[in-house]
């Protein structure tokens, strides 16, 4: 074992990879994986895994292969009647043509499925801020124009759009503005000078949790 452990670790040295967690995470395979290669086990892998291992250690398949299969006697070079297989789980030059084209193909999707997610959460995201980016460019005109006008006239089309937002995304306030409450380090954020746990600050600037996931901490200042 301690010749593929020297052989993988020169490999990974020189590709700047530091240690087999770290090759596992950059290849995308797990730990056991890399384990039956440090044992000579090449045999017992798959091929799609042993293809992200030769790209993250950017050397040739067939290199990768050649280093750490191990060949029973039987099957030595010497003892192969010619035009046959060395062994059968060594792939044909066309059998990882085959792979990398399937990888290449399976990468394609995934990418295409990120795009596709990503334009359906823009267009969901954007019918829920429907009404503010129809009426909010028309609203700033109309306050440049009038200056008198009031700002509780137009803070409707950008508070409810907002909270339709939040709401389906599953987001929080802390608390509300001028808010006052027990100081909880964990929750706020002090504005000015000082408070110890539960002592009564006031929320300045609300902050928001999602589900359990603390987003932004509500900024607090103590009440003098």
């Amino acid at each position: 074992m301690s010749d593929y452990n020297q052989k993988l670790q020169n490999l990974m040295q020189q590709v700047g990879i530091s240690s087999f967690k770290a090759l596992s995470r950059a290849a995308g395979v797990s730990e056991r994986q890399i384990l039956r290669l440090r044992q000579g086990k090449l045999e017992q892998m798959r091929l799609d895994v042993l293809l992200k291992l030769s790209q993250v250690l950017q050397i040739p398949l067939s290199e990768l292969v050649a280093s750490f299969l191990v060949l029973s006697p039987e099957y030595q070079v010497s003892s192969v009647p010619a035009g046959q297989n060395h062994h059968s789980s060594v792939p044909s030059p066309q059998e990882i043509a085959d792979l990398k084209q399937e990888y290449e193909r399976s990468q394609l999707q995934l990418q295409q499925q990120r795009e596709r997610l990503l334009q359906e959460f823009q267009q969901s995201s954007l019918q829920l801020l429907e009404s503010l980016l129809l009426q909010w460019p028309t609203a700033a005109v109309k306050a440049q124009e009038n200056p008198e006008l009031t700002a509780v006239k137009i803070l409707p089309l950008v508070q409810k759009p907002l909270e339709k937002l939040l709401q389906a995304w599953g987001v929080q306030a802390i608390a509300p503005v001028g808010a006052e409450l027990p100081y909880n380090p964990q929750l706020h954020q002090l504005l000015e000078g000082s408070a110890q746990p539960g002592e009564i600050v006031k929320v300045r600037y609300t902050g928001y949790l999602q589900g359990d996931k603390l987003l932004y901490r509500a900024k607090v200042s103590p009440i003098l």
